[in-house]
């Protein structure tokens, strides 16, 4: 495995190769580090909200999940994407532990690689997802998967938008809604595909009393991909967990209300403000 680095403003790109595949981040700031794992449906700008109070104590890591940016794709279900990623991570050689914040599909992924992998991380902030879904959760993704084979991503963006977004916010802010669509749009198919199999799937309940290292879960009020009830039952299976839910706030609360998020995580993640 290497390491390649290209600058940039505030952040600098983070190539790293794992068995000659590429995971990319982009990554700054000194401090305990944090790695950021976005949703399905928002990729790693759904964090730029949160990155400079972050920067304020920690080294922030967003990653591109596989098939995501220029991380290349992985095609062998959840368990190969979380392992990809934790050896993505072992392979950044942190002087200590980071924790990890998942958001949505992020979340379940850092939760996977947390099973798969004890000792990855040092804690886990887990938003907006959970251990398995209801069965029409499962066939959501289901037809989220057979509309974009139809149709195009294009085809099935209102669906998507309504996932992470809820009808009034969506009203109150087009220009971030327009913005999101385009990048939902951009995603690689099959990733999608991909993930939508995976999570149709899931089912973590029987593997969460493996992962004892402190849990904060966050689960936005409104949130209709990841409902509240899928957040109550993985921080009831938890050994070591704390909920929280977000008031007002629907399935991406780091983009929606960034101030409320960070309030939220604060304490846990060890920032104090000066």
């Amino acid at each position: 495995m290497s390491i390649s680095m290209k600058k940039e403003p505030m952040f600098r790109e983070v190539t790293v190769s794992v068995e000659g595949h590429r995971v990319s981040a982009r990554t700054s700031g000194d401090g305990p580090p944090i790695v950021l794992f976005h949703s399905l449906l928002a990729d790693d700008t759904s964090f730029d909200r949160i990155a400079e109070p972050l920067l304020q104590s920690h080294q922030v890591i967003i990653l591109n999940l596989p098939g995501f940016g220029s991380s290349d794709r992985v095609d062998g279900g959840l368990e190969a994407v979380a392992d990809r990623v934790a050896a993505a991570v072992k392979c950044m050689e942190f002087k200590q532990l980071p924790i990890f914040l998942g958001n949505g599909y992020g979340g379940f992924v850092a939760l996977m690689a947390a099973i798969r992998h004890p000792g990855i991380a040092e804690r886990l902030v887990l938003a907006d997802c959970g251990a398995a879904f209801s069965e029409p959760g499962r066939a959501a993704f289901r037809g989220m998967s057979a509309g974009a084979k139809e149709k195009g991503l294009a085809g099935i963006a209102d669906v998507a938008m309504r996932r992470l977004f809820s009808p009034k916010y969506q009203s109150e802010n087009p220009g971030l809604i327009e913005e999101r669509r385009k990048r939902f749009i951009a995603m690689d198919p099959q990733t999608f595909h991909n993930a939508c199999a995976a999570l149709a799937a899931l089912d973590l309940r029987g593997d969460l009393a493996s992962v004892t290292v402190p849990v904060l879960v966050l689960v936005g009020e409104h949130d209709e991909a990841t409902p509240p009830p899928m957040s109550q039952e993985l921080a009831a299976g938890l050994p070591n967990a704390e909920l929280q839910i977000l008031s007002g706030c629907a399935h991406v609360p780091q983009l929606q209300e960034p101030l409320l998020f960070m309030s939220a995580i604060r304490q846990f993640i060890g920032q104090k403000l000066n």
